[in-house]
């Protein structure tokens, strides 16, 4: 039986009706936590502290993460499916000394606007959409892009859109090559090509909460060590009334993505942004295959495999942080 420790009268509101993972998620976001569940470590005391703002764009209520100097170079951190920006609450203070960072959360996760289906047009179009004009709201001219799973096509978008404004690349576990789709996505190819919900079955277990345990914790070195806040929380977000519908209805528009390769290839050859490659290797969604083509495209390149797996940040984020600040410390700073 899971001991709690008290849990406000908001989360308990904001839970009503979400069953036990809605409960545990609330006890973890309103700062509960679980009996017995390790507490994160403060971040270190000369950090800037991370703010937590929102600001309407388009008309849509767009939660972001927010730390470091403005005046500083800026960091866009685009996170990736099923999380949110908070899959970067370690790596944003870690670099917020001497960066300027902000990470949003794309409208239908995390802490961001849920319009429905009938209100929102779902799609990886859409989404750069908004977050171009969440960029231009803040006064974000020029950045450096860290992009993740779903923050490859997003950002790649903007890049292709505004090269002017993009200053470097880091490239973790997002995809933009044919070589980084391996058989982990037949199931996706056979819903873009014929979209029946016997087709959109085998893609609703992607929902769950053992997937998104599994996103968290497969290919990692020591699955002790990554926390279960990750997958209880972002699955408390997946369990929302609607959302399910909102993650098929994107898993069905990636289908738009691969067309797009060639472009955003193009984008790296004309322009040839620095970039830093830092890969979980062991990821089984984006796996190694789709991070050697980068070198390709691009000469301007630092590339390393890390020996963990889809969010490399869990295990590798202390060295990953470091890569970072070596490398734009050599080409932006």
């Amino acid at each position: 039986m899971l001991k709690f420790n008290s849990i406000t009268t908001a989360a308990t509101k904001a839970t009503a009706g979400l069953g036990l993972i809605g409960v545990i998620a609330a006890a973890l976001y309103f700062g509960g936590g679980l009996a017995g569940a390790p507490v994160a470590a403060k971040p270190n005391a000369a950090a800037p502290a991370t703010l937590h703002k929102t600001v309407k764009v388009d008309g849509l209520d767009i939660f972001y993460r927010e730390a470091g100097p403005k005046g500083a170079p800026t960091l866009l951190l685009l996170h990736g499916f099923p999380t949110s920006s908070r899959m970067f609450h370690n790596l944003i203070p870690a670099l917020a000394d001497r960066y300027h960072v902000v990470a949003p959360d794309y409208p239908g996760f995390g802490n961001s606007a849920m319009p429905g289906l009938d209100e929102f047009d779902y799609t990886f179009d859409r989404l750069a959409e908004v977050i171009e004009r969440f960029t231009e709201k803040l006064g974000l001219s020029k950045y450096s892009l860290y992009v993740m799973d779903y923050g490859a096509p997003v950002g790649f978008r903007l890049a292709a859109k505004h090269p002017e404004r993009i200053q470097a690349l880091i490239v973790q576990n997002g995809n933009a090559y044919e070589e980084g789709l391996g058989k982990f996505w037949d199931p996706f190819r056979a819903y873009w090509g014929d979209r029946t919900e016997k087709n959109a079955q085998p893609l609703k277990k992607f929902l769950t909460l053992g997937a998104t345990k599994w996103q968290w914790t497969h290919g990692t070195r020591n699955e002790k060590a990554i926390s279960p806040d990750n997958w209880i929380v972002d699955q408390y977000f997946q369990d929302r009334p609607g959302n399910k519908d909102i993650q098929l209805q994107l898993f069905f528009d990636y289908g738009s993505n691969p067309p797009l390769y060639p472009k955003w290839q193009a984008y790296f050859r004309a322009y040839q942004p620095p970039t830093l490659v830092v890969w979980g290797k062991n990821d089984t969604i984006f796996p190694a295959a789709g991070a050697h083509p980068y070198k390709r495209d691009l000469k301007t390149i630092e590339f390393h495999l890390l020996d963990t797996g889809h969010f490399a940040l869990e295990e590798d984020g202390e060295e990953i942080a470091g890569l970072i600040r070596r490398f734009l410390a050599k080409h932006i700073d």
